[in-house]
């Protein structure tokens, strides 16, 4: 089992950990390191078992706030997955019925017959233009 020196407050500490764990160590130590100087700037110089009850009291604290943040935040999540699984099974809205006028078919016979007429015009100036 590996034994690995940190520093908090100033002080070194000897801790023994599970091999593999070092990093993970180093990371709290390091959490711990930072809130025991905030403590060491204000208040000054304390005995070694007040500054680490006082800095480990202070992570709880951020750590209790965190927690209630991913609370809120699972909460809110379930809620907006609730949202998605409603609109989900919410039947299919029904499709918008659109009416498109229909041409009366007597102007599509004028139409089609002046067209015919245009056609034989054109035609009948064609001839002429070539004589």
């Amino acid at each position: 089992m590996p034994e690995v020196t940190i520093r908090i407050g100033g002080r070194p500490f000897n801790v023994a950990c599970q091999e593999g764990e070092e990093n993970f160590l180093h990371s709290a130590a390091k959490m711990l390191d930072d809130e025991a100087q905030v403590l060491s700037d204000q208040v000054g110089r304390m005995p070694e078992a007040r500054m680490l009850l006082m800095a480990g009291l202070l992570l709880a604290d951020k750590t209790a706030a965190s927690e209630d943040r991913v609370k809120a935040l699972e909460a809110t999540l379930a809620e907006r997955q609730a949202e998605v699984e409603q609109l989900r099974d919410a039947p299919k809205p029904t499709p918008e019925r659109v009416e498109v006028p229909v041409v009366p078919q007597a102007v599509t016979d004028t139409l089609a017959e002046l067209a015919a007429r245009a056609e034989a015009l054109a035609s009948e100036i064609e001839e002429k233009a070539q004589t």
